[in-house]
């Protein structure tokens, strides 16, 4: 029988697709959430963070994103402010989030996976910028 595995994706990161990829390797076919078409609701990205024991902040994405522009290095946004604006702008969340039945993490770097897979022995695995990670 198989588990279900969520994956909230981003086709043009490369560490997301390297997580899809081994989420594969596992035996496993995730769902697949690309959130900047399906972005999470703010009850879900709640719910997701509380899965993951990490803050808003901590899921903020700096990087090709708005988040200089709004001002968000600022430490006087609270966390519900921070959610909303995740929230109004998908982009600042970082990726990938993968869901599994052993927990919720942000898969960065990508093996991160591995922790949470229910089958995490993907043999040897080559990553796209040819980093091989290696599993016994």
């Amino acid at each position: 029988m198989k588990v279900s595995v969520t994956i909230y994706h981003n086709p043009a990161c490369g560490t997301s697709r390297n997580t899809l990829a081994m989420i594969r390797q596992s035996g496993e076919e995730p769902i697949v959430i690309e959130y900047l078409k399906e972005p999470p609701t703010r009850e879900r990205l709640v719910e997701l963070l509380k899965a993951m024991g990490i803050s808003a902040r901590e899921l903020l994405r700096q990087k090709g994103t708005p988040y200089e522009a709004l001002g968000l290095g600022d430490p006087k946004w609270a966390e519900d402010e921070l959610i909303g604006f995740m929230v109004e702008h998908p982009i600042l969340i970082n990726r990938p989030i993968v869901v599994t039945p052993k927990g919720a993490r942000l898969c960065r770097p990508s093996e991160a996976v591995l922790e949470i897979l229910p089958n995490p022995d993907i043999g040897d695995f080559t990553k796209e910028d040819g980093e091989v990670v290696a599993r016994k």
